[in-house]
């Protein structure tokens, strides 16, 4: 671990290993701000990003339990504003990253609709362009007042890469299920979270704003440039992407949290659904859940097209597909390199945070390596 900064830049991480709900290694170096005067240390927040979807699927899996959704149910039920989606026409795959799909393209209707389980799987055929006009319309009129509804409204409008259920995009899906979670409870997002999720877990500190004084233990950020891979400050605009307005609670990648915190919901995910504490979190068929790949086909295939070619997806989360050995693997990761690693057969939860944006070879050289070195330590 401390050969991150000499071998990648990597300027503070923090790195916590759990077995059978004891902490076995913790490992934290570096600075939480750019001048290099304040340690990194266990109540420094990070942005946890699309780490935060794990939770999020906690949630629509405990409204499953309680049959007050079904995950094949089509999301129009609770959200009136999906049951007509229209379908790009002219969307090209083999250019997915370079388009951007305007509300004005040429589309069809789609021929089915949009089911709860299309948006936890990542194959509803919504994209992630934070910057659709609709969103930068809705950021400029009303960024201080419209909730998490009203953007998840907004982002009916957008037109489908594919249809529904056929092909595997990474896009607003979980962003779309916070919405589904308000409805469905009467509460805002964050109101569910902390009461359901948060609460009974014992991690208290996990935020989707900070006041003041949790924005001092804010890490500063930073991100790549990709053509030099020279690691500098990350700008506001980067910075706050999947901010769309003051009030907005992404389900997709809004969590700010310590690892201590984050670590409490992600220990009882790999412990059959219960928390260090006794709470139960989930059941063990909700956990078998989120052990099973989703995708076949073609769909697999762009999964496989991101480069995690030993995974597949299941609901929010990378599915350990190719058998080394270790038992059943579950987790997921973040845009400023964050990593969750969840074995449910080992009862291991490793949650592991930085705060370098746009940088690939954490994903395909840092995290392989961190798994590699806890399976090593704790399985073989």
């Amino acid at each position: 671990m401390d050969s991150l900064e000499e071998k990648y830049g990597i300027p503070s991480f923090d790195c916590m290993v759990i077995k059978d709900h004891c902490e076995i290694y913790r490992h934290m170096a570096g600075y939480a701000d750019y001048e290099k005067t304040v340690p990194v240390g266990r109540n420094s927040l990070y942005r946890l990003y699309s780490a935060t979807k794990l939770t999020t699927m906690t949630a629509v899996l405990q409204l499953a339990e309680q049959k007050k959704l079904n995950l094949y149910d089509p999301v129009s039920y609770y959200l009136p504003e999906y049951q007509y989606m229209k379908v790009s026409d002219d969307f090209r795959w083999d250019t997915v990253s370079a388009q951007v799909q305007a509300s004005r393209a040429k589309c069809h209707l789609a021929h089915q609709p949009i089911r709860i389980i299309d948006l936890m799987t990542m194959t509803s055929g919504m994209h992630y362009n934070t910057f659709a006009e609709e969103l930068m319309l809705l950021r400029k009129q009303k960024y201080d007042t419209a909730t998490t509804r009203e953007v998840v409204r907004e982002m009916a409008k957008f037109p489908l890469a594919a249809e529904p259920g056929t092909r595997w995009m990474y896009g607003f899906g979980h962003d779309v299920l916070a919405a589904v979670v308000e409805v469905i409870s009467g509460m805002s997002f964050g109101e569910y979270l902390k009461k359901y999720i948060f609460e009974p877990a014992g991690a208290a500190d996990i935020h989707f704003r900070l006041d003041a004084e949790e924005e001092k233990r804010l890490l500063d950020l930073y991100t790549v440039r990709p053509d030099t891979e020279e690691i500098i400050q990350c700008p506001e605009s980067t910075r706050e992407q999947f901010k769309i307005t003051e009030k907005y609670e992404s389900g997709g990648a809004g969590l700010i949290s310590t690892v201590d915190s984050y670590s409490r919901i992600m220990d009882a995910l790999c412990n059959g659904g219960i928390a260090a504490n006794g709470s139960r979190i989930l059941s063990e068929c909700s956990i078998e859940l989120l052990c099973t790949n989703y995708l076949t086909g073609i769909m697999l295939q762009d999964f496989h097209s991101t480069g995690k070619t030993k995974y597949g997806y299941g609901p929010g989360v990378q599915v350990r597909m190719q058998d080394d050995g270790c038992g059943k693997e579950f987790g997921w990761d973040g845009a400023a390199g964050a990593y969750i690693l969840l074995n449910p057969t080992h009862h291991i939860c490793v949650v592991y945070a930085q705060h370098v944006m746009r940088y690939p070879r954490v994903y395909h050289e840092v995290h392989p390596e961190i798994r590699r070195l806890v399976y090593e330590a704790c399985i073989h």
